[in-house]
């Protein structure tokens, strides 16, 4: 009985001790995880609403890139740090696509989501000179035979491209490059016939005249690229891209995600954060804990149907 006692008063001292160290947070400096390399789009976006975020909960924010395995590797060590709200993780679309593949230990569920950052649909790209002016005009040519169409591929498997040829019942030659940094030029040389990236990568090709888009993955159209239309509006039910956001381990208190939310709330509100957005041509789409984690399970499961 006396040995319950001690253990019930140990217990409560541990609860009062973490209510307590969540009331104070944050009273350090605290780590962002970015499981992709430096200078690219989702380092960028980390940087920036760390460095808008840091102000507004009184600690400096510092990135650590941890890369490999299309995002597993960071993702993953992420979620294996401590559950006190000092080490957070950029989350992406590879959490809800990896783990399904047998690539990723780790999955959505090692993680408490805390908010989405942002939304980018992919935009189907062609040459300025193509003689493709439609996403039908695309369709048609593909379904002349297998493999017709050269698609520059910046991942595999491109989901992107899963799903506008389970959509249309099409196959393209998928071309694997190393990111959009590499299958943008190879459609600027004419070294094959398509890719799809987000606005953002290709913003100033297309801003310039270099490419030409003939559809955005999208329900509506987006303001960056607002002359080009959706391909629901073309009749082709395709709505597709890819979404990034900040996680923490998934028995972080409570208190301590509410109070990183909301940082991360007037972050992204903060003029310095839209203006980077704006000219990066990147989306800001924030949903808190509850959305965030219903849509990256919907968006498992559509995930899911183009990987079995």
């Amino acid at each position: 009985m006396y040995k319950h006692l001690i253990s019930l008063f140990c217990t409560a001292g541990l609860l009062l001790s973490a209510a307590a160290g969540a009331a104070e947070y944050p009273t350090k400096n605290i780590r962002l995880i970015v499981p992709f390399g430096a200078g690219g789009g989702t380092d960028a976006v980390g940087r920036t609403l760390a460095n808008s975020a840091k102000d507004i909960l009184g600690q400096n924010i510092s990135i650590m890139n941890r890369t490999g395995g299309a995002g597993a590797v960071g993702m993953s060590f992420g979620a294996q740090q401590r559950a006190d709200g000092y080490t957070l993780t950029v989350v992406t679309r590879e959490i809800a696509s990896l783990p399904q593949m047998g690539l990723m230990q780790h999955d959505v569920s090692d993680f408490k989501l805390i908010r989405m950052v942002n939304l980018d649909p992919a935009v189907v790209l062609v040459h300025k000179d193509s003689p493709f002016n439609t996403i039908h005009d695309l369709i048609n040519e593909a379904k002349k035979g297998d493999g017709i169409v050269k698609f520059a591929s910046t991942a595999a498997p491109n989901f992107y491209l899963m799903a506008l040829e389970k959509d249309q019942n099409i196959k393209f030659n998928a071309i694997p490059y190393n990111g959009s940094s590499e299958a943008i030029p190879a459609v600027l040389g004419k070294h094959t016939d398509v890719t799809m990236v987000t606005p953002g990568e290709a913003i100033a090709q297309l801003r310039s005249g270099q490419l030409k888009a003939l559809g955005v993955m999208s329900d509506e159209r987006i303001e960056y690229i607002a002359d080009v239309p959706t391909l629901k509006e073309q009749g082709v039910d395709v709505v597709t891209g890819t979404w990034r956001g900040i996680g923490a381990p998934k028995n972080t208190p409570d208190a301590v995600v509410e109070t990183l939310g909301q940082a991360f709330d007037q972050a992204m509100a903060s003029a310095e954060f839209k203006e980077f957005m704006a000219n990066g041509a990147m989306t800001i789409h924030n949903m808190n804990t509850e959305e965030f984690t219903q849509f990256v399970e919907q968006d498992s499961k559509e995930l899911a149907v183009l990987i079995k």
